[in-house]
């Protein structure tokens, strides 16, 4: 019985991908992992390697951490405009 070569484009990205939920720098991890997930899925179905699940969950964790990043984003500047347009707050 032969091994089946997993993809490290793959892994990694689903590294990445569990990485991206770290605050402040989860949007840039998630970006990488999102785009190593499409290469290895494609390098998947193209060479026949192993990983697929691993690049659909890579792909997942890297769109929520993209997102989840993009509302801590958007909650911090918000909270500064709040904060800046208040005159009584200095």
């Amino acid at each position: 019985m032969e091994t089946q070569v997993t993809n490290g484009k793959a892994i990694a990205s689903l590294v990445l991908g569990i990485l991206s939920f770290i605050p402040y720098i989860g949007i840039i991890l998630g970006i990488i992992g999102l785009v190593l997930a499409n290469k290895g899925i494609k390098e998947v179905a193209v060479y026949g390697q192993g990983g697929l699940g691993l690049g659909i969950a890579g792909r997942v964790t890297s769109i929520i951490g993209i997102v989840l990043g993009g509302i801590l984003w958007l909650f911090i500047i918000l909270g500064i405009a709040i904060i800046a347009s208040n005159p009584y707050y200095f």
